[in-house]
């Protein structure tokens, strides 16, 4: 079967594994309504992303390197977003606010599964107690790599799904984020695979630049799950992303992956 070269395979979390339940701007303004502030959740939405982009370029990885730390990483932005939509947080409330989204992005009030992702993860681990059975051993190890901050295992148990994984890579944990060659490395070594090699790893995400071409330059194989077509992504992102293994969703990678439509 086209897994037999694999010996490694790991997912990527945010909109691959799990899917934000619904946008983070109506989310955001939801919680917001609940402390008695008024927002559009568009302008959040929009201040959202700008302030998560302003975050990780001045303290990336939540703050692990800046020593500033993953809460008040957070809390800066959602500040920040808040403040730029028109309604400033008081300081005395900040604190709770803050604890209030945290908590609630721990759960499947804001996640669910991704197309595909339960269905996928059961046929893999299938494959790897089949395969442990005729060998002896595992012939391949199950894990995720996620530039997430700490409530990743909390998340992944709430989400049941943390039981098909044989190791978790949490980028603030390891001090390492992708699309850095370090993860990947780490990731090897967490698996406890015997002279594992990078050409039989394979990673599966979403983003084109962290998920595909880290793997990619890493020395491992990778598949994208993206909404936009190949020859967009192509276009955009160069040659290095090839069109055989783009999928639109985990569902579409696993039907073409359980009928031998992939090889590594």
């Amino acid at each position: 079967m086209s897994l037999s070269r694999l010996r490694l395979i790991t997912f990527d979390v945010t909109d691959t594994l799990l899917k934000f339940r619904t946008s983070p701007g109506k989310q955001y303004g939801e919680i917001g309504a609940m402390f008695g502030l008024r927002c559009e959740d568009q302008e959040l939405a929009l201040n959202f992303k700008n302030s998560w982009r302003r975050m990780n370029r001045a303290h990336p990885n939540f703050g692990k390197y800046s020593k500033l730390g993953w809460q008040n990483w957070w809390m800066q932005l959602i500040d920040s977003t808040f403040a730029e939509s028109g309604a400033k947080i008081q300081p005395e409330k900040l604190p709770k606010f803050t604890e209030t989204l945290l908590d609630l992005y721990k759960t499947s009030a804001a996640w669910q599964h991704a197309n595909g992702a339960i269905e996928l993860l059961k046929y893999l681990r299938m494959q790897q107690q089949l395969g442990t059975k005729e060998q002896g051993k595992p012939p391949f190890a199950l894990g995720v790599i996620s530039n997430f901050d700490p409530r990743l295992d909390v998340l992944l148990r709430n989400m049941k799904i943390q039981h098909f994984f044989d190791f978790v890579v949490c980028s603030y944990d390891v001090k390492a984020e992708k699309p850095s060659k370090d993860i990947f490395k780490i990731a090897m070594r967490y698996s406890e695979m015997e002279n594992l090699k990078p050409e039989e790893c394979l990673h599966i995400g979403d983003t084109p630049i962290s998920d595909y071409l880290g793997a990619k330059d890493a020395g491992w194989n990778a598949a994208l799950i993206h909404e936009k077509d190949p020859p967009y992504l192509s276009n955009k992102y160069g040659e290095k992303i090839q069109e055989f293994y783009v999928f639109p969703s985990l569902y579409d990678f696993h039907r073409k992956l359980s009928n031998n439509f992939i090889t590594w």
